[in-house]
């Protein structure tokens, strides 16, 4: 039997800053989660599963994503796609001050599917608040991305962040997976995997004694 869920999915800040901007996407390569972001926007479609487009404008001071700039702007992957509802906002969770939440519950919607950068900024805070707030989430591995982070709490390159980020939120936050498997379950009605907090300590206690 075909599942109920009522999905979204949601594309947060494919913006030109992100694809070779001031912040470029390193990992995965740009170029691949974009084409799977695109993948998922036309699957999406053929579905009826509402697309939001989530964008990201700060003031005109600031050095990425700044009003008015060319980095700022929607990558053009986005635009000829259009989208069902649009988000702006300022703070990295699409749920922060925008009416998101509101949206999606006048539209049935019981699952958030996330895309779209950074895995472990506007991502992440999405997916921690979408659990919060009672949604079941989903994020696509290959369909989002990291840049590396060098500061005083010490470094981490993209692939790391990536990673790590997207073990946690499997762990506790979100159902992850690859585009193919989101894609697999829409079609089939079934259920992506979710985990948990003691299990996947315990995979790792086995794996590192």
């Amino acid at each position: 039997m075909r599942s109920q869920t009522r999905r979204a999915l949601i594309v947060i800040d494919v913006q030109n800053d992100y694809i070779g901007g001031n912040v470029p996407i390193e990992y995965p390569p740009v170029g691949h989660s974009l084409a799977n972001i695109s993948r998922a926007m036309d699957a999406a479609k053929e579905a009826s599963i509402p697309v939001v487009v989530i964008q990201n404008i700060l003031p005109e001071t600031m050095p990425i994503m700044a009003r008015g700039t060319y980095g700022a702007e929607l990558h053009s992957s986005i635009t000829e796609r259009g989208w069902d509802h649009y988000v702006l906002k300022d703070l990295p969770s699409a749920f922060a001050n925008t009416g998101l939440e509101e949206w999606l519950r006048n539209n049935g919607i019981d699952t958030i599917t996330v895309t779209g950068y950074m895995t472990h900024n506007c991502d992440m805070s999405t997916v921690i608040d979408g659990l919060h707030i009672g949604f079941t989430v989903e994020l696509l591995s290959d369909a989002t991305g990291s840049l590396p982070y060098a500061n005083r709490a010490g470094s981490a390159t993209a692939e790391e962040i990536h990673r790590v980020m997207t073990v946690v939120m499997q762990a506790r936050f979100a159902s992850v997976m690859t585009t193919d498997e989101w894609l697999t379950a829409i079609k089939s009605g079934g259920t992506p995997a979710r985990d948990n907090i003691y299990s996947s300590n315990q995979r790792a206690r086995e794996l590192h004694p």
